[in-house]
């Protein structure tokens, strides 16, 4: 059911969330989205048939979905999240970008770029039976084993860290539909430039190879 005057993210659960400083300064908020949104924004997800972000401008989701992703921009989740870190993000670009699905490649551990000050992932998985993909906060770069926190990636799951040295993080390979959000808070307008010029063309690319491989299918 729409909602027009409350918002889509559980603000309350944000504010009640700790941050963990163990191994690098996280939290988890498990119900990130209001329960009486949560479905409709999971169902307005935009259809992504191949594997990759996707920069959010270049998709289209439903009316609430947009509305959404304008709460995901807003000024109430930048001073949220500055306050949680302690960390200021005035002025600082947000870079949102989807994700549908995922190779077997994916989720290798690995820290963030350090062009990144904050990073935001949300789940919109109905549900997940497979012990594969679920994203794990690591103690090193090596051991997938040796981790202190693992977040389904179900509706409403939601991390957000601060992006240091050492913030590993990984899961286990998983092939097929994981649909997630990121958002990033970013350096600079030029580090800005460079994430949306390198995931579009990225994204188009594979779009244009997915829609080949069709072939006559329409």
């Amino acid at each position: 059911m729409p909602v027009t005057d409350q918002t889509i993210i559980n603000f309350a659960a944000l504010e009640n969330a700790s941050v963990s400083q163990d191994p690098f300064p996280f939290l988890i908020v498990s119900d990130f989205l209001r329960i009486e949104t949560a479905d409709q924004v999971a169902n307005e997800f935009p259809k992504i048939d191949f594997a990759g972000s996707v920069p959010v401008d270049l998709l289209e989701g439903g009316p609430l979905f947009r509305r959404f992703i304008e709460e995901m921009e807003g000024d109430a989740l930048r001073s949220a999240i500055q306050k949680k870190f302690d960390v200021d993000l005035r002025n600082r670009p947000a870079f949102i970008t989807l994700r549908g699905r995922t190779r077997a490649k994916d989720g290798r551990i690995h820290t963030d770029t350090k062009s990144k000050i904050v990073t935001l992932l949300l789940y919109l998985n109905p549900e997940w039976n497979s012990d594969a993909g679920r994203l794990r906060i690591l103690r090193n770069g090596e051991d997938l084993e040796n981790y202190v926190a693992e977040i389904p990636p179900t509706l409403g799951q939601c991390l957000i860290f601060k992006v240091t040295d050492n913030c590993w993080h990984g899961h286990k390979p998983f092939e097929g539909e994981r649909r997630a959000i990121q958002l990033n808070y970013l350096t600079n307008e030029a580090a800005l430039r460079q994430h949306l010029s390198k995931h579009n063309l990225s994204a188009r690319w594979k779009s244009w190879r997915s829609w080949f491989s069709r072939g006559d299918e329409y």
